[in-house]
């Protein structure tokens, strides 16, 4: 498949250099723009020297790749990127991302760590902090970049309307990936009380929360309280070192046998559940992100960071709802334009004939582009499909009536070539020849609506075929000395009526063709209101459950907190309320706004055809 991508090693995707800044890489975005497929976007953070691109080789199947380093040097700078086929979900990339090192003393210049940070968690859908030693209160502080995303991230670009709308912190899970904290060379028992616990209570123990109001307590809580209000979604493993240390500057050289078999089982079931549980990357309302549509993505918010504002998600999101839009459009065309030529056979009998084959092609191609659309500002979008699907549909009508045309008429041609014959030698200028000449067209007409395939313009044509031999039968008729001027007369006022009536079938089969044309537009308008229709109601139910399930993590969360934190379980149980509210809300608004979303893409369809629509009356 064209979409599909086998990197031989990671790229840069932003590059971090004291001279430029953070910067997209042209080759790593080429890269990405190839994957038309949806993407997994595994993404790893955490301390310089810690072992990140270990774990990320070994997702991607390898044991070379991202660079491991063997000195205190940190060795990733920017964000590196591989794309390799997903090894659990086929028509899926894994794109794995490798950060640079957080604290490097080297570096000197540490402004650009928190965005590294910020552009991790945006840019992934599974996030895993690698760490060493144990979750205490230093690997807390080490992490303390996540205390500062609400001063880097906001969720809407105009400011709050009122006190009593929720902080934009509230809602940032609904774009936040799930998070995995990775122990690197832990060395203690999995217990509390003497009792065994699981990797995942060891994190929730070690999250959890003082009571007091000291200076002290606050600092311990503040990075506690980011990682559970961001992450709801959150798991923990832990990794006994993997050889002893002489043999860890050579960790990817090691063979199976060399390396600690605790480790090879951790490895292996971390990658395991990375592979099998990680979600595709999404934006609200479920809209699936391409490798494509990452590179847009990540230029969007680099591009923002670089002009010295805070990334907007809703921004970020409208944005590329327009390039998806755009390329949906196009991508529709395309697939109907190339269907079209593939299956209509030129001329077709009849104008209904090639409008069915139309509404087939139309409807594939109007459910890739329900497929790949957002919601956002999908109404002007589809007009323009509707549009441009028309201009190519009424060429195939204007290409099916010329093709018709040169068939009839050569089929005439030749037809005629007898009479033609007979014409130039006279056969006709005789008494009687009138009859003769009647009687040869006759078998010739008769000759001609026995021939298949003529198409649409077979009556049309024949009419001006006949029209054509006017003058000639008019002489023939004058200079038959059999006939008197009466006769004559009546053969002339039955010739007039003959291509009168010719004329009026011409004329009636064009106003049904117009008919059936205007009847398979209207049809047209209809498909496209209900398909419109399906894809706001399917994007809205996404939301919802989005909406619920944040509201979910909520109230969790306030069950959680016990004795000693009344004040913040007051304020989650607020939030939690407003956002029922806000759900209640919306729901109730959903039928209306739909409605209203259906009747603009009409007024946008009605203004565009209104200067095209046949007219019959």
């Amino acid at each position: 498949m064209a979409s599909e991508t086998h990197m031989p090693v990671p790229v840069c995707l932003i590059e971090n250099t004291p001279a430029r800044g953070l910067v997209v890489r042209p080759e790593a975005l080429q890269v990405l723009s190839k994957i038309t497929q949806p993407v997994v976007v595994v993404a790893i953070t955490g301390l310089y020297r810690t072992g990140k691109s270990y774990l990320m080789n070994r997702l991607a199947g390898q044991r070379r790749g991202f660079s491991l380093g063997s000195t205190v040097q940190s060795h990733t700078k920017g964000i590196w990127m591989w794309c390799v086929p997903h090894p659990c979900r086929p028509g899926h990339t894994l794109v794995l991302l490798d950060t640079e090192g957080l604290g490097d003393v080297e570096k000197g210049d540490t402004r650009n760590d928190t965005w590294i940070f910020v552009l991790t968690i945006l840019l992934s859908s599974t996030l895993i902090y690698n760490s060493r030693g144990t979750i205490d209160q230093l690997a807390m502080d080490q992490l303390h970049y996540v205390v500062k995303l609400t001063d880097h991230v906001k969720l809407k670009a105009a400011p709050k309307e009122s006190e009593d709308e929720l902080d934009d912190s509230e809602k940032f899970v609904l774009f936040f990936p799930t998070f995995i904290w990775a122990v690197r060379d832990f060395t203690l028992q999995l217990e509390v009380d003497g009792k065994e616990i699981s990797e995942d209570e060891y994190l929730e123990e070690a999250l959890k929360l003082k009571a007091g109001s000291s200076r002290e307590t606050q600092c311990y809580n503040q990075t506690r309280e980011c990682i559970r209000q961001f992450f709801p979604d959150r798991k923990c493993f832990v990794f006994d070192q993997p050889a002893c240390k002489k043999d860890l500057v050579r960790l990817e050289d090691l063979r199976d046998d060399e390396i600690n078999p605790e480790f090879r089982q951790q490895v292996e079931k971390f990658c395991s559940h990375v592979w099998e549980k990680s979600p595709p990357k999404t934006v609200p309302g479920g809209h699936i992100i391409t490798g494509n549509l990452l590179g847009k993505l990540a230029t969007t918010y680099v591009e923002t960071i670089r002009s010295g504002v805070v990334p907007c998600l809703e921004s970020a999101v409208l944005a590329l709802a327009e390039i998806a839009n755009a390329a949906a459009v196009k991508e529709a065309v395309t697939l109907y334009q190339d269907l079209m030529a593939q299956r209509a056979k030129l001329p077709t009998e009849s104008v209904q004939e090639l409008l069915e084959l139309h509404s087939q092609c139309e409807q594939e191609a109007l459910e890739l582009f329900m497929a790949q659309a957002f919601k956002d500002g999908i109404c002007h979008f589809q007009a323009d499909l509707i549009s441009q699907v028309e201009k190519v549909k009424a060429k195939f009508c204007k290409d099916n009536e010329q093709a018709s045309h040169d068939k009839c008429k050569a089929a005439l041609r030749d037809l005629s070539q007898d009479m033609e014959k007979r014409i130039s030698d006279g056969v006709y200028n005789v008494s009687g020849g009138y009859q003769l000449f009647k009687g040869d067209q006759q078998a010739l007409v008769e000759k001609y609506w026995e021939l298949p395939g003529k198409g649409v313009k077979a009556d049309a044509v024949l009419q001006e075929f006949l029209q054509s031999r006017k003058t000639l039968a008019e002489s023939i008729l004058n200079t038959d000395c059999s006939l008197t001027e009466k006769d004559r007369e009546l053969k002339s006022e039955q010739e007039q009526h003959e291509r009168a009536e010719q004329e009026r079938a011409v004329q009636r089969q064009k106003e049904a063709g117009e008919r059936q044309k205007l009847q398979d537009q209207l049809r047209s308008w209809e498909e496209h209101a209900l398909q419109l229709r399906k894809k706001l109601e399917n994007c809205c139910e996404k939301q919802l459950e989005e909406h619920q399930e944040m509201i979910r993590h909520k109230s969790k969360e306030a069950v959680l907190l016990k004795d000693g934190f009344c004040d913040k379980a007051i304020h989650l149980r607020m939030v939690t309320s407003r956002l029922e509210q806000e759900y209640g809300s919306t729901r109730s608004r959903l039928t209306t706004w739909i409605n209203i979303m259906v009747s603009v893409l009409l007024g946008l369809v009605f203004v565009i055809f209104r200067f095209r629509t046949p007219r019959f009356f």
